[in-house]
């Protein structure tokens, strides 16, 4: 079988609307794509995370649904995590029925066994529960559910896309945070407050910004890079790495950024790299295992294709991430959705791994006889990672932790 469709860049005819007539037209693409989705005789409802993507999905929904349900989550102990105010400002606004699920770490917990024995490979995504406690907890009031997802590939609205625009548009202050690497990288850095998240940014922009854009995408891509990744591993797996073969497989993947240096380039190696392989399957996954069917209006093919042929400042400039979607849709939305900082939908791991999950870790799936037992992993290392999970400077730790975690959980199920 052949491939069927292909993101079409560069575009066969580049846009030539105005920034104003292209908001128009996008407007009446993404109204149609969500329209297109409301057919069902099922119920059906709408993902409302309490971010400007899911918003503008579940605001076009309620205009031609009007009964409609919204659902969110949020972390009861957790408010750094926790976004369930906006999704009420949205709810309140567009008048849905609005379903909130506040969570526990605990709650979390209990239903890790379910979420992991439903990967049948592993699959390091840590947000994979929290689509699970979502798909779940929505699967008790609709059959089918709309979300927000790819607005961020298509549009450019994560941080990393924020940094790479920096890199290729900088002037002194991008260089002066790139020349302080060896500063930010001494810095305590944690995802588990403002101080210590703003360093772990701080170090991860100046690594990467310091490489030529193929590197720097990898680098800002991954929670690892390869020379710890291959350090976690034992020498005899390390013999038999095909590292030809890994070469060629990346080189596939980070063609678009060879052929241009721009952000459309980085904006389509996401679209190529990161939906396919991370972010549509784990919705697809996660929302599968409750019988939950998820529908994306923001890959609409007609969408895709006009988004994909409008100039990159369109998307994204200085100021603004996302920005068509937010200016096309700023007199609709609540004010305090602008100019707040972009979270992901993230499960608040480090807490968690530090309280309900230690023992979990520590004494079985990383636990130091099984990891000897099993031959995969260089125990030293793994050992490490357990030491800089519970210090005062955990950085990215915890995906690690979290990848391993799957990883052990999917041998010990499978091949153990």
């Amino acid at each position: 079988s052949g491939q069927y469709y292909q993101i079409p860049y560069p575009p066969e005819a580049p846009s030539s609307l105005s920034y104003p007539q292209a908001q128009l037209r996008f407007q009446q693409l993404l109204e149609a794509a969500v329209q297109r989705r409301l057919v069902a005789d099922v119920p059906l409802g709408s993902f409302l995370s309490g971010g400007i993507d899911s918003s503008v999905v579940a605001t076009l929904a309620a205009r031609h649904k009007p009964d409609l349900h919204t659902f969110s989550i949020g972390f009861r102990d957790e408010k750094f995590f926790d976004e369930t105010d906006y999704a009420r400002l949205v709810a309140k606004k567009i008048n849905t029925h609005h379903v909130v699920f506040s969570l526990t770490r605990q709650d979390l917990y209990a239903h890790l066994h379910d979420a992991l024995n439903y990967l049948d490979e592993p699959f390091a995504d840590s947000s994979a529960l929290a689509v699970y406690m979502l798909s779940r907890e929505t699967r008790k009031h609709a059959t089918v559910a709309l979300s927000g997802d790819g607005a961020d590939e298509l549009l450019g609205g994560y941080n990393k896309h924020a940094a790479f625009y920096r890199t290729l548009h900088g002037g002194w202050k991008e260089k002066t945070v790139a020349a302080l690497a060896p500063l930010w990288n001494r810095l305590p850095q944690s995802r588990n407050g403002f101080l210590g998240n703003r360093a772990r940014q701080l170090a991860r922009f100046a690594n990467g910004a310091n490489l030529p854009l193929p590197d720097r995408y990898w680098t800002w891509a991954s929670f690892a890079n390869e020379t710890e990744v291959l350090r976690l591993l034992s020498s005899e797996v390390r013999l038999k790495i095909d590292r030809a073969q890994y070469a060629s497989r990346k080189n596939d993947l980070l063609r678009p950024l060879s052929s241009g240096q721009d952000m459309n380039h980085v904006l389509l190696t996401d679209l190529n790299l990161v939906l396919p392989n991370d972010m549509l399957t784990k919705v697809d996954w996660m929302s599968m295992a409750n019988s939950l069917e998820v529908r994306v209006p923001f890959l609409d093919v007609e969408l895709v294709n006009f988004v994909c042929g409008l100039p990159a400042d369109y998307k994204i400039n200085p100021h603004l991430r996302k920005r068509i979607l937010q200016d096309a849709y700023r007199e609709v939305l609540p004010p305090e959705l602008y100019n707040r900082p972009k979270k992901g939908f993230e499960v608040p791991l480090l807490r968690w791994f530090r309280t309900e999950m230690k023992s979990t870790i520590v004494d079985d799936l990383l636990g130091k006889k099984r990891v000897e037992a099993q031959g995969l992993f260089h125990y030293p290392e793994i050992e490490k990672l357990k030491r800089q999970l519970f210090s005062s400077n955990p950085g990215d730790v915890h995906a690690r932790i979290w990848a391993l975690v799957v990883f052990q959980h999917w041998w010990k199920t499978y091949l153990e």
